[in-house]
């Protein structure tokens, strides 16, 4: 009878830590983070670089900038490309990162499956 009070009460301990695990968890999410990185196209962040992109259409000219709009007129999206860290980050309001394609940004915002909501943006120096 004992044992079976003990269990009961080891099963509950139990849930109530992986419950409040997942809401701490949750709520982690919700919680103003620092970005920084380049405003790049998801295209040209799969190479980690403008270069190759730049290389086969000359019309992109040498510049970043030019070329991170060009591929977003072609179909392509705005994502923030850590460098650091190595992470692409997709933008929930993309229109906010638009201004400073192909630039060196520090943002604050809110992450949710790879995913950042921008509150603010701006270049980095």
């Amino acid at each position: 009878m004992l044992a079976k009070a003990l269990n009961i009460c080891l099963i509950g301990w139990l849930i109530t830590g992986c419950v409040a695990v997942a809401h701490a968890d949750q709520s982690g999410q919700d919680a103003v983070q620092t970005f920084s990185g380049e405003i790049m196209d998801d295209l040209c962040s799969k190479t980690k670089s403008h270069e190759q992109m730049m290389e086969q259409m000359k019309s992109m000219t040498r510049d970043p900038g030019v070329c991170t709009r060009k591929c977003v007129q072609l179909g392509a999206h705005y994502v923030l490309y850590d460098r650091q860290k190595g992470v692409v980050y997709k933008f929930e309001n993309p229109e906010k990162a638009e201004p400073f394609a192909g630039k060196v940004v520090r943002m604050s915002g809110t992450l949710k499956k790879n995913k950042i909501k921008i509150d603010t943006i701006a270049a980095s120096k």
